[in-house]
């Protein structure tokens, strides 16, 4: 029985297979080739030192490439805050203007309250401030409504305001409300002389370093210094004043309105150096929005609770005060072997965009680039030299390069 003839596409499937496999043992070196042109030389050139001085200056200068880093630093941070202020006869000291006493990296120093002193359990006109509060009549108030911005339940009964003419709903809360009979005290005058310390200590774990922002002296050192960013940058007592004044704030407007200003402290450490150049710098900003039309400055409220001939009673407080909070950055780095040689690998590889540019130039924008594509893309097949475009036999051997013949004119590139 004859043989069935093959599909004559498997020969051509066969065919493309050998050459791929061939292709991929292939291997591509690349030939230098000296082209005599000026123009193109200084383009070479000028490409190599801007390539070498952006690696040299930027890379490994600037940016210590050359290190490993490490940022975000464990830290922790105790305040205390020392001074006393009086207002309209009246004597305040730590315990009563800051808050929280906990001295933590968050806290505020009051300078102005309004007080509403002997609030009880009662009934009494709403405020004005609060939402359809008005009324004419009894109609207006429904008993048992709960207004979540008021101050608390509505009786029903629509009676007089604590002064003029107009009339509220009357409210079960604690009274009178906080714009019935508010007292203002000022502590601004004194409050820039108050002291704050700052304790900081950060530790960088990757290195097992550790640092902190007081100096190692004697234990009554810290009585008598302020901080000074020259001559005592390691003393971490600083007056409030100073602190609103490197804010760029100014303190009777600050102390009246409330706000935010935040104690930066960076811990920038070139570990390769010794540890005395790893130091602390301060800057001080403001951080609420000073100018904004809605909930401008910053105030809370808390309230004091006593008892008076057994009857539960308190003492609003609205404070408005300069809320301070302690904020730590940083980073450290240390010279290391892998970042190192991976960014001089880098250099190195990229000395080579030089070539591939006057390369790109040559093939495509000067006068004789076919010539340049001739001379510089070669075939070596089985021990033949076949120069691209030349159709060389495989039985005549190849020019020398040192033979000073130019068919083609390269010369004049």
């Amino acid at each position: 029985m004859a043989a069935q003839p093959r599909p004559p596409w498997t020969g051509r499937l066969r065919r493309l297979a050998r050459a791929c496999w061939s292709a991929l043992w292939d291997y591509e070196t690349p030939k230098v080739i000296v082209v005599k042109n000026r123009q193109l030389g200084v383009v070479y050139r000028a490409v190599q030192l801007l390539i070498l001085l952006y690696f040299v200056w930027y890379v490994f200068i600037v940016q210590k490439s050359y290190q490993d880093w490490e940022t975000g630093p464990e830290s922790f941070i105790i305040t205390k805050v020392k001074g006393i202020s009086i207002s309209e006869q009246r004597v305040w000291n730590v315990e009563e203007y800051v808050k929280p006493p906990e001295g933590g990296s968050v806290f505020s120093v009051i300078t102005r309250t309004e007080e509403t002193p002997s609030q009880t359990l009662a009934t009494c006109p709403e405020s004005v401030r609060v939402k359809n509060a008005r009324c004419t009549s009894d109609e207006d108030c429904v008993a048992g409504e709960l207004d979540m911005l008021g101050n608390g339940l509505r009786t029903g009964r629509c009676v007089p305001y604590y002064y003029g003419s107009a009339k509220t709903c009357e409210v079960y809360a604690w009274c009178p409300v906080e714009d019935g009979a508010s007292v203002s005290h000022f502590l601004g005058e004194m409050a820039p002389n108050f002291t704050i310390f700052i304790k900081n200590t950060i530790h960088y774990p990757k290195f097992r370093f550790t640092k902190g922002n007081i100096a190692n002296k004697r234990d009554d050192y810290l009585k008598h210094c302020t901080f000074d960013e020259v001559s005592d940058p390691y003393c971490p007592i600083f007056k409030l004043g100073f602190i609103v004044e490197k804010a760029r704030e100014n303190f009777t407007e600050l102390a009246h309105k409330g706000g935010v200003i935040g104690v930066i402290i960076n811990w920038d450490c070139d570990l390769d150096l010794s540890a005395s150049k790893c130091n602390p710098h301060y800057t001080f900003q403001r951080l609420d929005p000073k100018h904004a039309r809605a909930s401008s400055g910053y105030n809370f409220r808390f309230a004091k609770y006593y008892n008076v001939n057994g009857t539960s009673t308190r003492t609003l407080i609205k404070a408005y005060g300069i809320r301070i909070d302690v904020i730590v950055h940083g980073q450290a780095g240390k010279f290391s072997l892998i970042p190192t040689i991976i960014n001089l690998v880098t250099a190195l590889t990229s000395i080579g965009v030089g070539s591939f540019l006057c390369d790109w130039i040559l093939l495509t924008f000067m006068n004789k680039n076919k010539v340049y594509s001739h001379k510089k893309f070669d075939k070596m097949v089985s021990g033949r030299d076949l120069t691209v475009g030349q159709g060389l036999s495989a039985s005549k051997p190849p020019q020398q390069d040192s033979m000073p013949v130019d068919p083609k004119g390269l010369a004049q590139l």
